[in-house]
């Protein structure tokens, strides 16, 4: 198929706000309705999205159930499969354990311990593979292959956008006033699916997209028009392991592309201080790719004209799990002064 032009494939169907609401109802008594944290002066009106207090610690469960949800019972039950540097992986191990079936998962060398411990915890068996994405996901195809395990990627899946999507839905059911919503992009499912519904039931709403500068892809994608590759090592720089996917799925990038209003990038020092940040004004412990948004509205609210919106400002912080290590260094950074 293409989109009319010879050559050109065919631009994926978006996930609908139906789907969306759909997923909610597979959801309900799996996934927690997380809360919004107020941060920082009462006079910015800026609040926080509390993945981190999902069952898990992430926003990931929502997609990797959902997904898990819509197989059938015989699919479900030969086992699931993903490849993921772990939150995705904690979600699947977590969904696989209460659906009672199998699970394997292929993480990178490079995950965080901790997420590692607690994919084992959930009694999934685990396959370690280098740093690149490619590696990982192929990894897994080959073992689904010959096992039968069902594959439930990442993000760049329809079920996966919808699961995520949720978060969006209840932004707007506690925040229908936003005035914007920031969301941080790895491989673009959660940014995906918050942006189809909050756009879906208030256009109005500025969805802005947050990535670190040393995995930007997204951005680059974006501002290209075409889906743009970093390699392995390029994105294995950032402090935000969650964003260390080296494009955006191709669905993802479609919602993206006529969903999202801008995409912003914030420092490796702006990450680490936003996490302390949050510690100290919201109250709330996060990975340091679950403080990407933290660093956008602190250190670029005067380039996302976040200061002249009239109404709320909500950031989704996507997660928590992060090694003692790494987040004690990110409580000892000194936090740089606002633009």
């Amino acid at each position: 198929m293409t989109d009319g032009t010879p050559g050109v494939p065919a631009l994926p169907v978006l996930v609908t706000l139906e789907e969306i609401l759909a997923a909610a109802t597979r959801l309900d008594g799996v996934t927690v309705h997380t809360p919004l944290a107020p941060f920082g002066r009462p006079e910015r009106n800026q609040w926080l999205k509390a993945e981190c207090l999902q069952p898990i610690g992430a926003f990931k469960l929502r997609g990797a159930y959902n997904a898990a949800a819509c197989l059938t019972e015989a699919e479900r039950a030969r086992g699931l499969i993903t490849y993921s540097s772990g939150n995705h992986a904690q979600g699947v191990a977590r969904a696989a354990r209460l659906f009672g079936v199998p699970a394997v998962i292929v993480m990178p060398s490079d995950s965080p311990r901790l997420k590692r411990e607690r994919v084992a915890e959930d009694g999934a068996e685990i396959v370690i593979v280098g740093t690149a994405s490619e590696e990982r996901k192929r990894v897994a195809e080959e073992i689904a292959s010959d096992r039968g395990l069902a594959i439930i990627p990442p993000y760049d899946d329809p079920r996966i956008v919808a699961g995520q999507g949720t978060c969006g839905l209840e932004i707007m059911e506690d925040c229908p006033d936003a005035a914007a919503v920031l969301v941080p992009i790895g491989g673009g499912g959660l940014a995906a699916g918050v942006a189809a519904a909050v756009k879906a039931l208030r256009p109005a709403t500025r969805v802005i997209g947050v990535e670190p500068e040393l995995a930007a892809d997204a951005k680059e994608s974006l501002d290209s028009g075409n889906i743009v590759r970093w390699e392995a090592d390029q994105v294995s720089r950032t402090i935000a392991d969650g964003t260390r996917t080296q494009s955006i799925g191709r669905l993802n990038f479609a919602h993206l592309r006529a969903q999202m209003d801008q995409v912003v990038t914030v420092s490796e020092e702006e990450i680490a201080a936003a996490v302390r940040l949050a510690a100290e004004e919201a109250r709330l412990v996060l990975e340091p790719s679950g403080a990407l948004t933290v660093a956008a509205m602190r250190f670029r609210a005067g380039e996302l004209g976040l200061p002249a919106l009239r109404g709320p400002v909500v950031g989704v912080v996507s997660g928590g799990n992060v090694d003692q290590d790494v987040y004690l260094r990110c409580l000892a950074t000194s936090v740089p002064p606002e633009a």
